[in-house]
Formats: structure tokens, C-alpha cells, sequence
């Protein structure tokens, strides 16, 4: 892992731009390979305690929540101007906004294109609610709590993707979602 030039604050291999201060780290791939990267801050031994994670819950949260972070491709500038569309994104219908506003902005236009993804597996999750409640009314019309239950659990499931990527918008991450991330329709 290498380190920022300017300010030591480790950053990964293919980052254009230091996650902490913003230098391009094409500027340090200028610099003598005979200049080592100054070392980190000391810490206390207790602010390092303080900064470990804690321990997962049976090791299925991060392994879920463990998504590519692409933060350090964007110019820290584009991310603190676009935050407000890219958290617009993750708000149903209002996707819309980004897409047409912010067109030129490479933060707002990863974040469109998740939230454009959610949506589209929203419309999906609507339409499949209404068919199985369909199929479930004509078997029988005690059976439409199945579809009630069906339908709270895909709406709670796209709720939460919605706030994890509010959340990452807001605090300016270019972080994949769960699950449906690693899906493409804008480039």
C-alpha cells in the first residue's frame, strides 16, 4: 500500500486522487523512487484500539456490506459539489434529477446509475408483488397475508439499499450496493 506524498495518509494503488487531502497521485509517481513515503503519525496505544472495528456478528455483515469502494477515482472536488444529486438518486422517481442535471459529474453519475438500478428492481419487486397476490387471490383470498408479509420484506430490503446509499452519497463515497451494485446501465 503506498502513501500520500503530502500528507502520509495510505492510499490504494489505483487512486487518482488521496481519499484524505485530495493530491493527484499522478503527481507523486513523479517523485524519486529514492524518497520514502513519510511514515504515518504516531498514535497512542489507545486511539488505535479506538479506531479498530469491532468484531462482526457472526461474520455475515461485512462479508454483505464488504462492496468495491471507488471513492479515490473522483476528484474531491466533483464529489463535495455533487453530493446533493447523488443522494437525489437514491430517492425513487427523482433519479431522474442527476441524470438530466448532473451529466458531467462522474460522482453523480455512479450514484444515478445505482440509484437507477433500484428503482428498476423496485418497479420489478411491485409488479412481482402484485402478481403473486394475484395467483395467491385466486387460490384463495386467505392466502393474501402471504403477499402482505412478501411485500413488506422486499419493500424493508430496498428501504435499507436506498439509506446505504444515501448514506454513502451524503458522506461523499463512491461505495458499490449490496447485492445489485456491480449492475452497469450508465457509463
Amino acid at each position: 500500500m503506498a502513501h500520500c506524498s503530502n500528507c502520509g495518509h495510505k492510499i490504494d494503488e489505483n487512486a487518482a486522487f488521496c481519499p484524505s487531502c485530495g493530491a493527484p497521485v499522478a503527481q507523486q509517481a513523479e517523485q524519486p523512487a529514492q524518497q520514502a513515503p513519510p511514515p504515518p503519525p504516531e498514535q497512542p496505544q489507545y486511539q488505535q484500539y479506538q479506531q479498530a472495528p469491532p468484531p462482526p456478528p457472526h461474520g455475515q455483515v461485512p462479508a454483505f456490506m464488504n462492496t468495491p469502494d471507488s471513492t479515490g477515482q473522483y476528484h474531491p472536488q466533483d464529489i463535495q459539489n455533487n453530493k446533493v444529486m447523488a443522494v437525489l438518486a437514491y430517492i425513487g422517481i427523482l433519479v431522474l434529477v442527476p441524470l438530466f442535471a448532473a451529466k458531467e459529474s462522474p460522482f453523480a453519475r455512479f450514484h444515478t446509475n445505482q440509484g437507477l438500478v433500484l428503482l428498476i428492481v423496485d418497479v420489478i419487486g411491485i409488479v412481482l408483488n402484485y402478481v403473486l397476490g394475484a395467483i395467491f387471490f385466486a387460490i384463495s383470498w386467505k392466502l393474501l397475508f402471504l403477499t402482505t408479509i412478501i411485500s413488506l420484506v422486499i419493500w424493508l430490503g430496498l428501504l435499507a439499499f436506498s439509506v446505504i446509499g444515501i448514506v454513502n452519497a451524503a458522506s461523499g463515497k463512491a461505495k458499490q450496493l449490496p447485492l445489485i451494485g456491480k449492475i452497469t446501465l450508465l457509463k
